[in-house]
């Protein structure tokens, strides 16, 4: 008995009617607005503010600081030269001592804030209370930009010699030192695992619910999941915001100047001292060299952070 419904074969035709209906696919595609659609040409011109903006409030000034790094002018003759003097300074002795130790600092503050940051964060995603999580995002923005001078008196008020806390806990005899290279790392903690909290918050909220029940399906205990499935997507947004972190601990200054002075060897403090002098006279070029090495740290922290926050939101949304 035939079938009621017989399959007909290709006939010549057939390739033709495919590719008309592909290109009318493309063409869909193009007014639906795809992929394929180009910008105008003048598009950029929606740009040119911001272009102007950043090129006179950070092209101008970094350009002006790379020449005087690499120049010396003759006070006598008035005449200037290219050296490469000022930056090889910068590299030795007490400048070396002091960007190491601006790393240092930054390096362990971070990952510390880091840690701690993600596990509230954590707490505050998985917790049911709606006002919990309002209260602890809010006081994250406030402490994320709460620094310079008035922090360093807050903690000098509460850790110093006579401080508070330090006076009632008996601090002091437990060798407590707020003036010291601990002592900055607690303060600087205190901005920085809200600004963590901030970050990794939105990655958190990120990972599905469904990745989660899968894993469960499957048997996999929660270990498993966040070894597995958790910690691999969020590590790009976790390395992200460490990388972020780092640089602002090792751009900070009014904070550390406010309270060790040059007892503790940070970049910062020493460009300080060498532009006004407090050191050596005549060592403004050697203070732009200084800060020439740390824009070129920060170079390479961005460098790091940008490709990472591209891939975790490639996962994340």
């Amino acid at each position: 008995m035939p079938p009621s419904h017989p399959t007909a074969a290709p006939g010549p035709g057939a390739a033709p009617a495919a590719g008309r209906t592909t290109e009318g696919r493309k063409t869909e595609g193009r007014r639906a607005g795809g992929p394929t659609r180009r910008r105008p040409p003048g598009a950029w011109l929606g740009a040119l503010p911001l272009l102007v903006f950043a090129g006179l409030c950070f092209g101008l000034p970094a350009g002006a600081l790379l020449y005087g790094a690499i120049t010396r002018t003759d006070p006598v003759a008035g005449t200037t030269e290219f050296t490469g003097e000022h930056l090889q300074r910068s590299l030795q002795g007490p400048y070396l001592t002091s960007l190491t130790g601006s790393v240092e600092l930054s390096a362990l503050t971070a990952a510390i804030a880091t840690i701690f940051g993600v596990l509230i964060a954590q707490a505050v995603v998985t917790s049911r209370r709606g006002a919990l999580r309002g209260a602890v995002l809010t006081a994250s923005g406030v402490l994320a930009n709460f620094g310079g001078i008035p922090l360093a008196f807050a903690f000098v008020a509460t850790l110093g010699i006579s401080g508070v806390v330090t006076q009632l806990g008996h601090l002091d005899a437990l060798g407590w030192n707020l003036y010291s290279f601990t002592g900055l790392t607690v303060i600087y903690l205190y901005f920085l695992i809200p600004l963590m909290v901030i970050v990794v918050v939105p990655a958190l909220d990120g990972l599905r619910p469904q990745w989660r029940e899968a894993a469960r399906n499957n048997g996999a205990t929660a270990w498993q999941f966040w070894r597995y499935v958790g910690l691999p997507v969020l590590a790009p947004s976790l390395l992200g915001g460490f990388v972020l972190l780092f640089g602002s601990a090792f751009a900070a200054h009014a904070t550390a100047a406010a309270l060790v002075g040059g007892s503790v060897p940070l970049v910062t403090l020493k460009i300080a001292d060498a532009l006004s002098g407090n050191v050596l006279v005549g060592q403004e070029n050697v203070a732009l060299a200084l800060s020439l090495d740390m824009i070129v740290i920060a170079g390479l922290v961005m460098a790091v952070y940008l490709p990472l926050q591209r891939r975790s939101s490639r996962w994340l949304h």
